[in-house]
């Protein structure tokens, strides 16, 4: 594969993003619960089908009166009422308040007929069915009107917004057990490497744990998708090739696999990807990460070809996941109808001397904290593609350009949260 360098030239961060995303579209609808919608994207405009709240109803616990009945009413000079019901929230009220009496109320309580506001107990002082009222209240006065909210026919959410707590909440409100949002994406999770063993494995020598298939599927769970596990492959070009497919008949829009992506005689990612459909590209220029690998794979499902795009991630657990944040994370967002995919970028100080010895763009795992208003970010011990303890003990990546040889202690670089 001596060939491969010249067939696939090394790609910018942007031009890779680019090819990768070229290929992603907002899935298509589905209709879920309620509460199954939370962070997804709306589908379709929703509009009331009915005032919120859908009767006028007291703001608070007092006393539906006829304002007119306050008139005057104070500490010194309080006025006099009968009381003639009792009214919790739920219930309608049994008699017509009229001039000179009242209707104790509990807060959303519909408001009875005849009164016209409401006078908090703390106001009033009640012995046997009379209560005295020390202050005047407005027509109005802590009573909210039907329809103060939403009024029946108003567009109360847009299609493409994200559904928020408080959405679902007003979906509720409305009656709307289900809606239609843009389905979830799922996302198969492979794992290559014949050094490779499940995580309540026992390590015998020569053996490690498989932390990227489940860092992977966090990462996925974390953006919204949905993980498809396929466990490990070893490094055989036929055992690759058969999870894979196994992921396509699972119904995976998009297959993540990780290791086998570099020059080493048992990489078989790039050649599985050659041999079965197309890759696009395999190196980006960036550290850590430089060897990723992207095309599409076919199966065939029910009679019918599906072709899936697939992205080999490199197997050492910083790439891994620096290149799902950068690469798999927007291609699931745009998947689910998000349309602003990319991270914002801060200013900060960079805490530490950094030097490079090659021209890639590096995101070193750094620790991002505000100090006297000025953001700092300082690293998180040794950067090595190995070493994920960088990443725990992280809440972000602070940015070196390509044509920068090195970044002094107290420079000004760029800075990218993980959350």
């Amino acid at each position: 594969m001596r060939h491969s360098h010249q067939l696939y030239p090394m790609l910018s961060v942007e031009d890779a993003l680019e090819k990768i995303l070229s290929v992603f579209h907002p899935l298509e609808e589905e209709r879920v619960p309620v509460l199954g919608a939370l962070g997804c994207v709306l589908a379709s405009d929703v509009y009331a089908t009915g005032d919120i709240p859908p009767h006028a109803n007291t703001a608070m616990d007092g006393y539906a009166v006829i304002a007119a009945d306050t008139a005057g009413a104070g500490a010194e000079s309080p006025k006099t009422l009968t009381v003639i019901e009792n009214l919790a929230a739920g219930y309608l009220a049994e008699h017509t308040v009229t001039r000179g009496s009242a209707i104790r109320i509990m807060t959303g309580a519909p408001m009875p007929d005849g009164a016209d506001a409401v006078i908090p107990f703390e106001e009033t002082e009640q012995t046997g069915d009379q209560v005295r009222l020390f202050a005047e209240m407005a027509v109005g006065k802590n009573v909210r009107s039907a329809g103060e909210d939403v009024k029946v026919g108003t567009q109360v959410l847009a299609a493409g917004m994200r559904l928020r707590p408080q959405e679902i909440g007003m979906l509720a409100a409305l009656g709307h057990a289900e809606v239609q949002v843009i389905r979830r994406p799922r996302v198969a999770i492979l794992a290559t490497g014949d050094e490779l063993v499940d995580i309540e494995a026992s390590l015998t020598p020569g053996k490690i744990r498989n932390a990227n298939g489940y860092s992977n599927a966090a990462q996925v769970i974390e953006y919204g998708g949905v993980p498809l596990m396929l466990g490990i492959a070893q490094d055989r070009v036929e055992d690759l090739t058969a999870r894979i497919r196994s992921g396509i008949v699972q119904g995976a829009d998009l297959l993540l696999t990780s290791g086998g992506v570099s020059v080493g005689d048992f990489d078989v990612v790039k050649q599985v990807l050659m041999a079965e459909g197309e890759m696009t590209f395999w190196r980006v220029r960036m550290k850590p990460g430089k060897p990723l690998a992207f095309g599409r794979l076919a199966a065939e499902v029910d009679g019918e070809l599906r072709t899936v795009p697939v992205l080999g991630m490199p197997g050492n657990p910083v790439s891994a996941m620096v290149s799902f944040e950068l690469f798999v994370r927007p291609a699931i967002l745009k998947m689910r109808g998000f349309k602003d995919l990319d991270r914002q970028l801060y200013d900060a100080i960079l805490d530490d001397l950094v030097t490079r010895k090659d021209d890639r763009r590096h995101f070193l795992r750094v620790r991002i904290e505000e100090r006297a208003g000025v953001l700092h970010a300082s690293l998180t011990g040794e950067q090595g593609s190995g070493i994920l303890n960088s990443m725990v003990q992280a809440n972000g990546f602070a940015i070196i350009p390509e044509d920068w040889s090195s970044a002094p202690s107290g420079g000004h670089v760029k800075v990218m949260f993980f959350e």
